[in-house]
């Protein structure tokens, strides 16, 4: 018979085990919190990028047309 201070092997055993249990939800409910934040970040950094790509392409619109009105005005001149 087991004595008030003999721990079963076996409980041992499951409360290891339960505590290697609550540490792996909390590693995955860890990752998943920052999973959650890296894929707003991507999202906002692809809307950031592509607001500087529209506004490249305007700049780049608006220099080529004024090399072409410099040049309008070098042909005319």
């Amino acid at each position: 018979m087991s004595t008030p201070d003999h721990v079963d092997p076996v409980q041992q055993e499951l409360a290891a085990l339960g505590r290697q249990l609550d540490h792996l939800l909390d590693t995955v409910r860890r990752l998943g919190e920052e999973n959650r934040s890296l894929r707003q970040s991507q999202e906002q950094l692809s809307g950031e990028r592509a607001g500087l790509l529209a506004r490249n392409e305007q700049a780049r619109s608006r220099v080529e047309a004024m090399i072409q009105r410099l040049k309008s005005l070098e042909s005319n001149g």
